[in-house]
């Protein structure tokens, strides 16, 4: 069993949020949020809100037990970009990409045995 939480739209680019997000792949969701916690990075905030709402949709919809679930799966998709135009020397123009990410994060039971 396991359950899993979606952000699309997060406005930071898909190659940042991977570097947070390999962070906590396969780790207890506890240590998770402890490495979250203390990574100085802008990804770590909205990282830690899927993982909070993997978390509660484990407990709350398939009634799993907190102390005992991990990092299943977690994985940075790329989101549309949003175009933008910078004016440059000599009448030009150079178009700035901002990207976008689709942050998705599955939270399982440990096996006991």
């Amino acid at each position: 069993m396991q359950a899993k939480a979606i952000a699309k739209y997060i406005r930071i680019s898909p190659r940042k949020a991977r570097q947070v997000i390999d962070l906590i792949r396969g780790k207890d969701v506890r240590e998770a949020f402890a490495i979250l916690r203390f990574t100085p990075h802008k990804a770590t905030k909205p990282i830690a809100k899927v993982l909070k709402s993997a978390v509660a949709n484990a407990e709350h919809n398939y009634e799993m037990n907190s102390d005992q679930l991990y990092v299943k799966e977690a994985y940075v998709d790329v989101g549309p970009s949003l175009k933008r135009v910078m004016p440059r020397a000599m009448g030009r123009a150079d178009l700035i990409r901002r990207r976008t990410s689709h942050v998705t994060v599955v939270v399982s039971e440990k096996k006991e045995g």
